[in-house]
């Protein structure tokens, strides 16, 4: 028996294909870079959150030996770290941006 790979019937037709939802490819519009638009602290306080929250509950599962109130002293010292680090990254990100659009 020989097994034949790919499409083994005719081709649909437009109407057969149903209706592009516009998220997959050839939707027309390109995605938006996200370093178009300038940084911003509240963006950068909910990836720090995100971040923070991650942080507790790994060293929760992880460091059995201590209680998870005393990890919830991680989450101030996570985003004060992280908070600033994200901001500075994604400012240096943006204007390098802004740079090779002008260079263009």
């Amino acid at each position: 028996m020989i097994e034949s790979r790919g499409r083994t019937g005719r081709k649909p037709s437009a109407s057969e294909k149903g209706v592009s939802t516009g998220r997959g490819r050839g939707s027309g519009a390109p995605r938006k870079n996200r370093y178009d638009s300038p940084p911003t602290w509240k963006g950068s306080l909910w990836r720090a959150a995100i971040a923070a929250a991650v942080v507790y509950g790994v060293s929760t599962v992880i460091i059995k030996h201590t209680t998870p109130t005393k990890n919830l002293l991680l989450i101030p010292v996570v985003l004060a770290l992280y908070m600033p680090v994200i901001y500075y990254t994604d400012h240096f990100m943006y204007r390098r941006q802004q740079r090779r659009k002008a260079a263009r």
